[in-house]
């Protein structure tokens, strides 16, 4: 089984370029955005307290991702792996996931970053909030907040996937169609 990190800042196009890398590597998308945004729509109690957090800029407790991640594991098959876009943020996710892994003797095969600058991720979350209409993207200072949490909590992961053997970097600027050349030319040599 693979594991594939699917990494970057908000805005970087993980979402847009998940779907195709899911159909080529036969892999099962895992979006812990998605997987929260559902919870929100059917107005459950972690997704009420999710949507409360979210709206904020604000990530979602440890235990409730890592629980909901690890019971996607468990439960999709006739797969040859995961694709993970939002987790993990942070070192200890990081760890947590390398855990769960390690229990079934797994590893993550490779984290896959794409990477824009800061100016771009504005730019682009705007877009998404006219397109998608999204609400938690079309407040600046949420963005600003995302950003900030970004840099200070999730960046550090670069470190600690390098440290692994695990990083790839991938220009994230361009057009879809460059950019997911890109990721398809890195992720062939798994």
């Amino acid at each position: 089984m693979k594991y594939f990190v699917l990494f970057g800042p908000p805005g970087a196009g993980k979402g847009t370029q998940a779907g195709s890398m899911v159909e080529r590597y036969k892999l099962c998308h895992l979006s812990t955005g998605e997987l929260l945004r559902s919870e929100i729509a059917a107005g459950t109690p972690l997704g009420l307290k999710a949507k409360a957090l979210i709206e904020g800029g604000n990530l979602v407790p440890d235990e409730v991702v890592e629980g909901m991640i690890e019971s996607k594991f468990k439960s999709v098959k006739d797969v040859d792996g995961f694709l993970l876009d939002g987790f993990p943020r942070t070192i200890a996710q990081a760890e947590a996931l390398d855990a769960m892994l390690d229990k079934n003797g797994e590893t993550v095969t490779a984290c896959v970053s794409l990477m824009i600058p800061d100016e771009l991720i504005h730019e682009r979350i705007a877009h998404r909030a006219n397109i998608e209409g999204r609400a938690d993207d079309a407040r600046p200072e949420v963005v600003e907040n995302r950003v900030k949490t970004y840099h200070a909590k999730t960046e550090p992961l670069i470190e600690f996937y390098k440290k692994a053997n695990h990083y790839h970097e991938i220009d994230g600027v361009g057009t879809i169609d460059e950019v997911r050349e890109r990721i398809f030319s890195e992720m062939d040599q798994f």
